[in-house]
């Protein structure tokens, strides 16, 4: 761990049962691109699953992909087990199928930053280094 010290660490992340991962794939390569270390989950990770390697990684952040419908249960999970596992400084941000009523509520529940289709890639990786990128200079 910490063998790279200047280099933000992401989880990317599809939660549930929707087997549509390429947002997430682009989304992953793109950070790639920027010189973020990613490591991608792949399919139906539950959130356990995705804090487990979270935490075992020791990331900055998880970048969740949800087009499930089921955002409101799998940001919400994600945040609970990162606060029960301590782990409450990793950013949760993410992206997908949420409608515009649902982001004020997971912004209220802690979710840093929510993507919807058609956003930038260029926008995601800005914010990503926009936000991490002071807690890797420290």
């Amino acid at each position: 761990m910490g063998d790279s010290p200047g280099k933000i660490r992401v989880i990317v992340a599809k939660a549930g049962l929707d087997g549509h991962d390429r947002g997430a794939k682009v989304v992953a390569r793109a950070l790639r691109d920027a010189g973020v270390e990613v490591i991608y989950t792949g399919l139906h990770q539950t959130p356990e699953q995705i804090v487990a390697a979270a935490i075992q990684e020791d990331v900055d952040a998880v970048g969740l992909s949800v087009l499930s419908g089921a955002h409101m249960t799998l940001f919400g999970r994600v945040i609970e087990l990162l606060k029960e596992r301590d782990a409450a400084d990793i950013v949760v941000f993410g992206g997908g199928i949420i409608p515009e009523a649902d982001i004020a509520e997971l912004t209220a529940m802690g979710v840093a930053k929510v993507f919807t289709p058609g956003a930038p890639t260029t926008d995601i990786v800005a914010w990503v280094r926009e936000a991490l990128g002071p807690r890797r200079a420290a």
